[in-house]
């Protein structure tokens, strides 16, 4: 499975680097399981939060791998509500993500990044979530959508929201056990020392 994660200036660390691992651990365990590759409007840094590092996306939306699976991280509320009104996020990486999405391309959003999809109609008619935050937003910016609140994801097949940062961790692990079962996913769990929480709308 191809595995691209969507990266931008300002994004929050945490929501890029916990599912990431999980996904990077899963194919070294079962190699051949996800390749994983950032991807970037072009191929220069961006900065992540609060300007405390900068990454280098392996590829541009021009050069991209076709992907299986997009994971959306988000960043701080603040800089969510400003993509939502610039013109050039939308119009190019955004309009990349939906391009995929209509290609049957799944979509991953981590916390704040379902938010970032409010124009796209990426949202409409499913169940979604996001960071505490922002689940009032997200109700007003989205009302064809069913926000919910007081899950950690939301599996709705072709789209999948998380609450806040390590809920990303979770529905990651989750999707691993969805598509390899319980084995590799609780090898992972093991390795992370992590308490995993199973918890979504059902």
């Amino acid at each position: 499975m191809n595995v691209a994660f969507f990266i931008y200036d300002q994004i929050e660390a945490l929501d890029l680097n916990g599912p990431l691992d999980v996904f990077v651990k899963a194919n070294v365990i079962a190699p051949g399981s996800y390749n994983c590759y950032t991807v970037g409007k072009t191929k220069e840094a961006v900065q992540m939060e609060a300007n405390t590092m900068a990454i280098i996306p392996m590829h541009s939306i021009q050069t991209a791998p076709r992907p299986d699976m997009i994971v959306v991280p988000g960043a701080n509320p603040d800089c969510v509500m400003a993509y939502l009104q610039n013109e050039d996020f939308q119009y190019t990486l955004l309009n990349w993500l939906k391009d995929y999405y209509d290609k049957g391309t799944i979509i991953f959003t981590v916390c704040t990044g379902s938010m970032l999809l409010s124009k796209t109609g990426i949202l409409d008619h499913y169940e979604i979530t996001t960071h505490v935050m922002l689940l009032d937003a997200l109700e007003k910016h989205n009302p064809k959508s069913i926000v919910k609140r007081g899950v950690r994801f939301v599996d709705q097949k072709r789209l999948i929201t998380t609450a806040g940062i390590t809920a990303g961790i979770d529905a990651a692990l989750y999707l691993v056990e969805q598509h390899y079962g319980k084995e590799l996913t609780e090898t992972i769990i093991e390795i992370f020392e992590y308490r995993q929480n199973n918890c979504n709308s059902k």
